[in-house]
């Protein structure tokens, strides 16, 4: 039995999702202490211009460290209108787009008070649209030990880090990107990229990586 240790995250990115397919159990770690500019809070996708980075506006904590379970989402700037037109505009000539855009648009209009509870949720959607159903468990406390069947990824995905470095597990092949032509095919996007593009066979695609 395989067990990983993940960190909350927005729309992860394809090479998370392919620990939740290859991992017999996954800890959703809770307790740490929440970081800016990771995956926590942001997702990147492929726009007409190239890589866009999507991040969630959270309330600043009172102390300097403030746990992942306790951060609040802000709604300043309208971020979720925002970002619903950048995901539209960036697949809406994808081949799936059409076919899932219902199941995810809610998540843009619904109000929620914890950034937790909003990745959980949307992650269940993407497990659930791409039919995978990993066996997930929030953390009860910070684990700092772990035993040789168990993996702290917790801060190796990450968007500052190189895949290609960190992860020797993950190798990224090219699936069909709408702007592919325009600028190569770029890996490693959130898993809306690929379940956009690639629809029932992004568990193929996963399956392979």
């Amino acid at each position: 039995m395989k067990t990983i240790y993940l960190s909350s995250a927005y729309l992860a990115p394809v090479e998370y999702y392919s620990k939740l397919l290859a991992y017999d159990n996954i800890f959703i770690e809770q307790h740490d202490h929440y970081i800016k500019q990771t995956y926590r809070n942001r997702c990147n996708i492929a726009g007409p211009e190239g890589i866009q980075s999507l991040s969630i506006p959270t309330i600043r904590p009172d102390t300097l460290k403030c746990a992942m379970k306790d951060i609040r989402i802000s709604d300043h700037g309208n971020w979720q209108h925002l970002h619903w037109n950048a995901i539209e505009s960036s697949y809406n000539s994808s081949p799936f787009f059409e076919y899932y855009k219902d199941d995810l648009h809610p998540f843009y209009e619904k109000e929620y008070t914890f950034l937790a509870d909003f990745n959980e949720e949307l992650c269940e959607l993407m497990c659930r649209l791409i039919d995978i159903q990993p066996q997930l468990e929030r953390t009860t406390e910070y684990k700092s030990e772990f035993a040789l069947d168990e993996h702290d990824f917790r801060e190796l995905i990450h968007p500052k880090k190189d895949f290609s470095l960190v992860d020797s597990e993950f190798t990224a092949k090219p699936y069909y990107q709408v702007f592919e032509a325009r600028h190569g095919f770029v890996p490693n996007l959130s898993i809306i990229d690929l379940l956009f593009n690639m629809g029932p066979e992004s568990l193929l695609v996963l399956s392979t990586l």
